[in-house]
């Protein structure tokens, strides 16, 4: 079923330069002012720094590095669109075990002034790899689908197709696979799954690959195996993008080390603002610059807000305790922890702390480094104020009014991203008569 086009962004960034015509020059008589309370109210709503994000976004809307829209597909349709309604999910809470509502839908997007999405095609690491690259398959296949259906939507494999996009008031849909495990240890697959309209692969997802390391695994590589080296030559002679979130700090700076194009984080936060695993440390940071890479600021609050990190860890050392000392007594456990959080309410996450993020990763790495990657509809929930993609304007007005230029904001949303893409693809156009790689992963590693 096709769906009329969304006329938001068309109207705001197709609009054409009118023919010049003869102007009245004599003064105009003033207009009076206005008085009354719509007025003083006017004068108080009114916000500089709104103002200027409102206008970042009209002509650089946002470039999101990571939606998790085809997971949720499969675990609450089975992948079966037939009576799904992308324009509006708000109604989805019965399809979710805790009620959970989607975080996106074509309504929201379009609030969020969002203009180009990566999908992300994840598939569970605690599948086998060969069921692994059936999963992604069907999740390409669903997306693709979904893509299709709406013609708010356009299927987009190149920067071209993005800005052709922007101009045409859709919104440009890019294909991502979350974790290494989605090619099976094949760079055959891996160009299959480029030629299917992948874009970017995620090295590792939360666990290793047989030749990478994540960074919420125990090493076994150091980083990347000679095999992983090659799967990084190989997607920059492809011209996919290399994505680093989820790898280990050693892996990071190994693919730094063989990347001839632009790497990115889809969806990564900083680690001396928080400390988790998943974030970009200040070592890799300082390196982004020379490769051209960017860090695509995600809004999951357990990477952004640090007083939670800490707090939860708290709370799984408090859940053990009450486990140990109540063995057999999962009642008495429930009390306990229930206990436990009314006196220990979660700390909450803000907007402002996913600015400190880009705070600190400018201030290491440049303005160039950064992008946005929200991870919606793969969380809970984004922090307070930004809980669904309807929430970029408030970001960037939080970052205007941190005295970031209508400029720097346009680079953040999508002018970064754009680049990086069409780096990726110059590289690939420079090496376009050199072969395929054939190394094979050794049998041990398998």
């Amino acid at each position: 079923m096709q769906h009329a086009a969304r006329p938001l962004l068309a109207a705001v960034l197709c609009a054409c330069a009118l023919p010049a015509v003869a102007q009245d020059t004599r003064p105009a008589d003033p207009a009076p002012r206005a008085t009354g309370p719509e007025a003083e109210r006017a004068e108080t709503e009114f916000d500089p720094a709104v103002e200027t994000a409102n206008a970042a976004l009209e002509v650089a809307p946002v470039f999101d590095g990571h939606n998790d829209v085809p997971i949720q597909l499969r675990a609450r349709f089975d992948n079966r669109l037939a009576g799904f309604d992308f324009a509006d999910t708000a109604e989805t809470g019965e399809t979710h075990p805790e009620g959970r509502v989607m975080q996106t839908d074509l309504k929201r997007l379009a609030e969020g002034r969002v203009g180009a999405q990566f999908w992300s095609v994840y598939v569970p690491v605690s599948l086998t790899e060969p069921e692994a690259v059936q999963m992604t398959l069907e999740q390409i296949d669903v997306t693709k689908r979904l893509i299709e259906s709406y013609d708010e939507l356009a299927f987009a494999r190149t920067a071209d197709d993005v800005e052709n996009a922007f101009r045409e008031g859709r919104i440009a849909s890019l294909l991502g696979m979350e974790g290494g495990h989605s090619i099976g240890s094949s760079l055959a697959v891996l160009r299959q799954m480029h030629d299917l309209g992948v874009r970017y692969m995620t090295l590792t997802h939360s666990a290793n690959t047989p030749w990478a390391d994540s960074a919420t695994d125990t090493p076994e590589h150091g980083g990347l195996s000679d095999f992983g080296k090659d799967v990084v030559r190989e997607m920059n002679r492809l011209g996919m993008l290399v994505d680093l979130s989820h790898v280990s700090e050693e892996a990071m700076i190994d693919a730094l080390d063989v990347a001839r194009a632009p790497v990115i984080f889809s969806h990564s936060g900083a680690r001396a603002v928080n400390g988790h695993a998943r974030n970009v440390p200040d070592s890799v940071l300082r390196r982004l610059p020379y490769n051209g890479g960017i860090v695509m600021v995600v809004a999951l609050p357990g990477y952004l807000n640090e007083e939670r990190r800490q707090w939860f860890a708290e709370r799984e050392a408090e859940q053990a305790r009450q486990e140990s000392l109540l063995q057999g007594q999962p009642d008495k456990v429930e009390a306990a922890m229930e206990e436990w959080d009314a006196a220990n309410p979660e700390p909450a996450t803000t907007i402002s702390h996913m600015a400190d993020h880009i705070d600190h990763i400018r201030e290491v790495a440049g303005i160039e480094s950064i992008g946005i990657g929200g991870d919606f509809d793969g969380m809970p929930t984004g922090p307070e104020g930004f809980e669904d993609v309807s929430g970029y304007p408030a970001l960037f007005a939080e970052l205007a009014r941190r005295g970031y230029s209508q400029a720097e904001l346009e680079m953040i949303a999508s002018r970064n991203a754009v680049r990086v893409l069409r780096e990726a693809q110059r590289y690939a156009a420079s090496v376009r008569d050199e072969p395929p790689i054939e190394t094979l992963i050794p049998p041990a590693a398998q």
